[in-house]
């Protein structure tokens, strides 16, 4: 046994991404390097979008859009329906193929084992197939765009019947009938994930490693992991369904219909029933992303504040009261489709609810924070900078959860501002901060202290930059969705801000170069890291860095006391490890 780990941690970095590895942690680097590959992909689709939105067309053609895409941006000019293709898709790999790829499948894959002081997932096998079956995913998405008719454009949502009919546009053809099988390969990868990371959580504890003394990161992954078991099939039946309609004649989803002046005769299909299927992922998909979110900032601000996480039972009970509440107010993304007026009060209610627990947990982050002796070091940065903007993002959330404000601002830019806030940079704020904490246990080297912290500053400036405009977008009256502003009398007064958020978001994008070239310097050139780097106390901190292929020695490590046990009176450091046993007099 001990042969074969020394065999396999020796192996170089680029054969353990590319092999069959039934390793969690080979697994969980090929998720988080494959998820980045998607993030960059999504992300240069971004900075088109605002291109074409802060230099529309009718002011300024881009001729390299023309020379990357052909048919898309025939002399500089984006076409209006490869607009809606490239929105589709940008939103599909930021939400599913990258921020929920990463946390689940990269640090879940990563972190479960190391902080319950297992040696490996329950199913090892299946962990290795869920990510193949997740890479094959990806390239389904990818192939949309060489398709003809190019890529999906029905919206990230896929509501029919732009996405149920073929003809209704462009992108309805083959490219969304292979966004449908990229999203079901990926929910079969995420349901065997999400398999596999409860039962490990719930069998493979080591000694003494009880439910709450379980690192906050490992109850938000495992509190994920259920609500992605509970909701993804919900999609997965919606997307056959969906199939069913497109390509057999059924007419779950689509009534009769005119495209184009033609008459498109089905049944009495009701497309509100998609709506239904794909909310009752879709809201809680936020807190799929928002959890592990909150388990990573949890666990960095207890080690650089250097103090016991305040009120940690309470904070778990509140990240129970989340999931629960999460699933039960997916028609508040409905109050403009017809429902009876009546259901909007309960999930307006139960929306607002839904605030208490997630405020408990983060008042709990809080008074961790207060008083204690921080280390301002680039995670922790980044930790406080998602405080900062899940807190901003909340306040926007609660004016759409009351469906009087919902009616108003419905499909309008506010709703774009708020929903990258919240779910787009906040959550993305949590994984760079995961990934400078973590990446000394990863590839056993630090990651540049002052070139991560310009990546910070910049990148808030920028997120703030960029999205905060797009609130008083909305509020004015600008679309979600929308081609180009200057087709509108009473929007082209906006158009400067349309330039400056533009400008903003070119200046938040290139700021990530830092973070890129602070990552790849540091895997060859950063300094070594010890196995303890941070003085941290949780499981995956007792083991080499990076950890051996079985994660420990002959033995197990046995657990004696909580995870969070900083700053203990009457010990000669300001931490102690969970595997330290107790005094004999406790």
């Amino acid at each position: 046994m001990a042969h074969e780990h020394t065999v396999v941690t020796e192996l170089p970095l680029w054969r353990r991404l590319l092999r069959f590895s039934t390793d969690h942690k080979d697994i969980g680097l090929q998720y988080f390097f494959t998820a980045w590959a998607m993030a960059i992909i999504g992300g240069f689709l971004a900075f088109i979008i605002r291109w074409q939105l802060g230099f529309p067309t009718q002011v300024k053609p881009a001729p390299w859009l023309s020379w990357l895409f052909p048919h898309g941006a025939e002399g500089g000019v984006l076409k209006p329906e490869f607009y809606y293709a490239l929105v589709t898709m940008h939103g599909t790999i930021m939400v599913f193929f990258f921020q929920t790829a990463i946390l689940s499948g990269g640090f879940g894959n990563f972190l479960i084992p190391l902080q319950i002081g297992a040696r490996d997932m329950a199913f090892p096998f299946l962990n290795g197939l869920s990510y193949w079956v997740f890479w094959a995913a990806c390239i389904v998405l990818l192939l949309g765009f060489a398709v003809e008719g190019g890529a999906a454009a029905g919206g990230w949502t896929a509501y029919p019947p732009l996405s149920a009919l073929k003809e209704a546009m462009p992108g309805s053809g083959w490219g969304m009938t292979l966004w449908l099988l990229a999203m079901a390969l990926f929910i079969v990868s995420s349901t065997m994930g999400s398999l596999n990371y409860i039962t490990t959580v719930l069998n493979l504890r080591t000694k003494g490693m009880t439910m709450f003394r379980l690192p906050f990161t490992t109850w938000t992954l495992f509190l994920a992991a259920i609500l992605g078991l509970l909701t993804f099939p919900v999609l997965t039946a919606g997307a056959l369904m969906l199939l069913l309609d497109r390509h057999l004649g059924t007419s779950f989803f689509v009534p009769t219909v005119h495209i184009a002046g033609k008459l498109i005769e089905r049944g009495n299909g009701n497309p509100i029933l998609w709506q239904h299927l794909f909310w009752f992922l879709g809201h809680p998909e936020v807190y799929i992303l928002v959890l592990p979110a909150l388990g990573f900032v949890g666990d960095i601000v207890a080690t650089f504040a250097r103090k016991p996480f305040y009120a940690y039972r309470l904070a778990v009970l509140g990240l129970i009261g989340i999931a629960f509440l999460s699933c039960l107010v997916w028609a508040h993304h409905q109050f403009v489709s017809g429902m009876n007026p009546y259901l909007a009060f309960p999930f307006s209610l139960l929306t607002i609810l839904v605030s208490v627990p997630f405020a408990t947990v983060l008042l709990c982050i809080a008074g961790t924070l207060w008083g204690g002796n921080i280390r301002f070091t680039t995670p922790m940065l980044f930790a406080i900078g998602f405080l900062s903007l899940v807190v901003t993002g909340g306040f926007g959330g609660l004016s759409l959860g009351v469906a009087a404000n919902d009616l108003h601002l419905h499909d309008t830019y506010y709703v774009v501002g708020h929903f990258h806030v919240i779910m787009g940079s906040s959550v993305l704020f949590a994984i760079y901060a995961a990934t400078y904490f973590w990446f000394p246990k990863m590839f056993g080297r630090m990651m540049n202290e002052r070139l991560g912290k310009w990546h910070f500053w910049l990148s808030l400036f920028g997120v703030y930059g960029v999205f905060l405009p797009m609130h008083y977008l909305g509020l004015s009256g600008m679309m979600r969705r929308i081609y180009t502003l200057l087709e509108y009398d009473f929007l082209k007064h906006l158009q400067p801000i349309n330039t400056f958020i533009s400008v903003a978001a070119f200046v938040l994008i290139a700021a990530q170069a830092l973070f890129v070239v602070n990552f790849f310097w540091s895997l060859k050139r950063g300094e070594q890291a010890s196995a303890n780097p941070w003085g941290a106390t949780t499981l995956e901190w007792q083991t080499s860095s990076p950890p051996p292929h079985g994660n420990w020695g002959t033995e197990l490590p046995a657990v004696y006391r909580w995870a969070y046990d900083y700053s203990p009176p009457d010990s000669p450091t300001d931490f102690r490890p969970q595997t330290e046993p107790l005094p004999a007099s406790q």
